[in-house]
């Protein structure tokens, strides 16, 4: 893995050198973007608008639109704007992890300790276990001040993960939303027992990615120059008038699929 940031984490006056890496990896299947004439590749290019010629990489700079004139910005002004965090993942905070909301949560990322920090790596991974608490900070990653979440994960490593900030979440009042008066007692204890019924210990290998595996198998096929014929689906709405009889047909599933294994 390549590391896409090197710095350290702040906490108190101990600073641990680390590096981060990307904890995840698209499943998608990637596709490519064909003309449907000819099945030729199709390019995005970076053109300049003014010439039409194709621009490099090298000679495109970042610029910011100040009262309609162009304010260029370089590696070095992005560094001056905050230059402890380019290079500091300061803990602000220390929290229980459970009182973040998950509509908070983006990116998860790896800590890996830089050889003179596996002592205070350590330290502070058994600290947080030992506490049950994880600790709030920000950083600049490419070009962007980030709010992180450091915790402990799996036996000895710190996961770092990437959260967004009150600004980015959008308003819902213009949502129609239900009341929970329209809620009724019956209804709910149905709900509750079908909650219960369905209940397990999470296993995250439990679940898969079986839409890009069919995808591949029609992908498969067609390259065999087989026809397949997908199955015709279409969401039904429960009336709120059938909705108890659901749940109870919901109920009686379950039990039914208990007996069959």
């Amino acid at each position: 893995m390549r590391a896409i940031w090197t710095g350290a984490i702040g906490f108190g006056l101990v600073n641990i050198p680390v590096k981060i890496y990307s904890a995840t990896e698209d499943s998608n299947i990637s596709l490519d973007m064909l003309d449907k004439k000819d099945h030729s590749h199709i390019k995005y290019r970076r053109v300049n608008e003014s010439t039409g010629k194709e621009v490099t990489w090298d000679n495109i700079v970042k610029a910011y639109d100040y009262e309609g004139k162009y304010v260029v910005l370089d590696d070095k002004d992005f560094e001056k704007a905050s230059p402890e965090k380019s290079k500091i993942l300061s803990i602000e905070q220390f929290v229980k992890e459970e009182e973040i909301d998950s509509v908070y949560f983006e990116s998860p990322y790896f800590l890996e300790p830089q050889k003179s920090g596996e002592k205070a790596y350590a330290l502070m991974t058994e600290a947080l276990k030992k506490t049950k608490m994880a600790g709030i900070g920000t950083f600049v990653l490419r070009s962007k001040q980030l709010l992180g979440i450091i915790r402990p994960y799996k036996d000895n490593m710190l996961v770092l993960n990437k959260i967004r900030f009150a600004e980015e979440i959008r308003d819902y009042e213009d949502l129609t939303i239900p009341a929970k008066k329209d809620v009724k007692p019956a209804e709910l204890k149905m709900a509750i027992a079908l909650i219960e019924q369905l209940t397990g210990e999470f296993n995250i290998d439990d679940f898969k990615d079986t839409y890009a595996e069919e995808l591949m198998k029609i992908i498969e096929a067609k390259a065999k120059g087989k026809k397949l014929t997908a199955p015709k689906m279409h969401v039904v709405k429960t009336p709120a008038k059938d909705l108890m009889a659901q749940l109870k047909a919901s109920l009686g599933e379950k039990t039914a699929r208990k007996k069959a294994s």
